[in-house]
């Protein structure tokens, strides 16, 4: 499955039959994480809240392919993208792995990914570099099996959007 996940409105046309999920955050309710931890313990893989989230966390899980756009803010993900990551979290097990030395959680039957991070608005090279390493170290706990960040501008993230599904078609 291929995912695109939008803090925007994106001018994409996906086919019913293209094994596509597209979700615009900014069109869904998507509450905060409380981080009661409840997806881990109470309900484990499934977050107590009951909102939209439910349903594209298991669509993240299984993902092999993952479109992400976000305006930059300060060196991070935009609030609607942030939101939805942290919300993601039972998409991961209490349980601590080692992971390239480093103590990561064990992933809960998540796919390995080709990831692009279109990021989106005015910023500067200090910004992008700040946000160059969240994605990095984000790596590791997203399942990125390689990644690419897209800088664009807000005019530019249609055009930038379309020419990344175009390469979509050659994997």
């Amino acid at each position: 499955m291929k995912l695109i996940m939008s803090d925007r409105p994106l001018d994409i046309h996906v086919q019913p039959m293209e094994d596509i999920r597209y979700f615009d955050l900014s069109s869904l309710k998507i509450a905060n994480c409380m981080g009661c931890f409840g997806c881990w313990t109470k309900t484990p893989g499934r977050c107590v809240i009951r909102d939209d989230a439910t349903q594209i966390y298991p669509c993240i899980a299984q993902s092999e392919t993952v479109l992400y756009v976000s305006r930059l803010a300060y060196g991070g993900y935009d609030t609607p993208m942030k939101t939805m990551l942290e919300r993601a979290i039972p998409v991961q097990q209490a349980f601590i792995r080692i992971h390239q030395g480093e103590t990561h959680h064990v992933q809960r039957d998540v796919k390995l990914k080709r990831a692009t991070i279109i990021a989106y608005g005015d910023t500067d090279e200090e910004e992008r570099d700040i946000f160059r390493q969240l994605v990095a170290r984000n790596a590791c706990n997203m399942s990125f099996a390689q990644h690419e960040i897209i800088f664009t501008t807000e005019d530019m993230v249609n055009d930038t959007v379309k020419k990344t599904l175009e390469k979509w078609k050659k994997y």
